[in-house]
This record gives structure tokens, sequence and C-alpha cells, in this order.
């Protein structure tokens, strides 16, 4: 396994990631902690979830799951999506925070996270209240590092030039859709982390699984697939798309490797990236999603992969999670 700093910090994390939002729903629990404890043992230190995963089983799972091993891990957790029908039960307000934080660490049974993201941009509340609640938390030890996601660039920068005229914590990553079928960051994201030293953690690398190449137009989606298990996601079937995953496909196929193997690679290679996170209901699915890891990427194969997906770059982002 490869390790990356965590952008401008000290906390090295694993150059793949393991996402959770599988965990007690696609996957059940003895699946999931198969699972994780496979990630450990193959070199992944860094585990993703949230408090809104599978109505909080996820992080329920992983806490049952790393007793004993938690020192082994980088655990990353999140809170501000809607938790629940009261006024104070969404955002990124000092009484929201406080109160999910503590909700995080019962159920992933430990005194502290790594890694606190704010899952979405809270436009009611001020952002000094925000990164002075996350300093509390801080100081307090029972978080370690902090991150956002879902922020716009300016909403990050904006943060940022708060928490260094107060003298605050900074957020050290950020969370974006990032893949070959959604290189929307780049225009402003990418730049402001590579500015600023925040390590950027892509979710959706594989766009919902259209870059694995197994979603063609017309063709039913293969049993057990996203597609089929949440019909609505193919709302993501748009014929450039899916042209995509073919041609990404032929290329894999080229170099003798999976389009997902490829596509995840190909993430890898990108400025200001820390560590892909990438889900999995299978050992197996993990087991080959590490071929990424070591895959070579020469010049040609980069340049090749940047002109297929080049008008990715512009349109609307692959998904983005907001508070309405």
């Amino acid at each position: 396994m490869f390790y990356n700093r965590l952008g401008g910090s000290g906390l090295k994390v694993s150059a793949l990631g393991l996402g959770t939002n599988s965990f007690g729903s696609r996957a059940d629990e003895t699946a999931s902690t198969r699972i994780l404890h496979h990630a450990i043992d193959r070199g992944i230190n860094f585990i993703d979830t949230a408090n809104i995963y599978s109505a909080t089983a996820s992080e329920s799972i992983i806490g049952a799951a790393l007793e004993g091993r938690r020192h082994e891990v980088v655990l990353a957790t999140k809170a501000g999506l809607v938790r629940g029908n009261g006024p104070n039960a969404k955002g990124s307000s000092r009484y929201h925070l406080m109160q999910e934080l503590e909700g995080s660490l019962t159920r992933l049974k430990t005194d502290y996270v790594d890694l606190y993201q704010i899952h979405t941009f809270d436009p009611e509340t001020p952002l000094e209240e925000t990164l002075r609640a996350l300093e509390d938390m801080v100081r307090s030890g029972k978080v370690r590092y902090i991150g956002a996601s879902n922020y716009a660039a300016w909403e990050l920068m904006k943060a940022l030039g708060i928490s260094d005229h107060l003298g605050l914590s900074r957020f050290v990553s950020t969370q974006t859709s990032y893949s070959l079928a959604d290189r929307t960051p780049e225009r402003e994201l990418v730049p402001v982390c590579l500015d600023q030293g925040v390590g950027i953690i892509p979710y959706f690398p594989l766009a919902g699984g259209i870059l694995t190449g197994k979603y063609r137009a017309g063709e039913a989606a293969p049993a057990g697939s996203r597609a089929e298990t949440n019909p609505g996601f193919t709302r993501f079937f748009a014929e450039n798309n899916l042209a995509l995953g073919r041609q990404v496909s032929e290329r894999a196929d080229k170099i003798g490797c999976s389009a997902s193997v490829l596509s995840l690679a190909w993430l890898m290679k990108q400025p200001a990236v820390s560590t892909v996170i990438v889900g999995a209901t299978s050992t197996e699915q993990l087991e080959h999603n590490l071929d990424s890891v070591t895959l070579p990427l020469d010049a040609a194969v980069l340049e090749e992969l940047d002109t297929l997906s080049q008008s990715f770059r512009n349109g609307e982002p692959f998904a983005v999670y907001r508070l309405t």
C-alpha cells in the first residue's frame, strides 16, 4: 500500500480508502465486518463513514468491528445533513454538531475521531460558529483533524480565511464528487486545494459504477448493481456517460486491467488527491479494486484518458449534496 499526506497535515492515509455507505444496507453486518477487516489487513487505513449512512447502522457496525483494532485506522465520519424532523436536526450549528459528534462517538465505540467532516455547507449558520465549535472539539481531544465536504471552492476558501484570521484549526481535506465522468472540481476546487494545502478525497470515483463499463444502453442493469437496487440511479444514464464507460473499458482491455481499476488509478494520479474512497459489498470486490494502487500508468495512457474525459470538466457535477 502507498500512503499520502492528508493535505498539508502530517497525517498519512492510504492511497485507496474504504467507503462504508453500503454497510448495514447493501452489505449486512457480517459481510461489512469481513470487508473492513480485509481492508485493514491489506494496508487500507482510511475508513470513511457518516452519521446518516444506513440510518446510523454503518457507524455502529464499524464500532463493533474495530474493537481491538481502532489504533490501526484513520477513522473519518461526518455530520451536517438531515438527521430528523426538528428545526435543529441538520446543518453545522454548534448545537447540532456537538450533539451529532457525541452520537457518532457512542456508535463508533471510540473517544475520538481522526477526521471530523462537515457533510455540506450550511448557508444558515455563520462559518465562524461552525469553525469555533470544531476548534473546541479538537481542543477537547475528541477530534484530531477537521475536513469539509460538498463545499464550493469559494465556500472552502472563505472558511480557510476565517480560520487563519482567528487562529483556528483549518480544514485539512475536502470531499467532492470527482472522477473521469466528473472533472468539474478541476475548474476551481483543485486550484484552491493546491494553493491552500487541502487534500481532496473524491467520492463517486467510479461514477456510481458507470466507469466499470457494466451499464449498456438498452440493456437491463446487472443483478445486484446500484441501478437494479436503486432504479432512480438510471437518471445518470445519459449517452455521454455510458459512452465514456465503454471507452474506458476498451482502453482498460488494451492494458490488461478492468475499467474500474484504470479509473481509480487515474484518479490517484491527479493533483491534490490524498485518498480515493471506494465502497465494497464483498471482499472480492475490494481486493479487485486494490489493483489500482500498483497499476503503472505511463504518460500516453494518462493523456488518452484526459482526452476521452475532457468534456466532463464542463457542465454540472455528477453529484453534490446540499441542504435545502
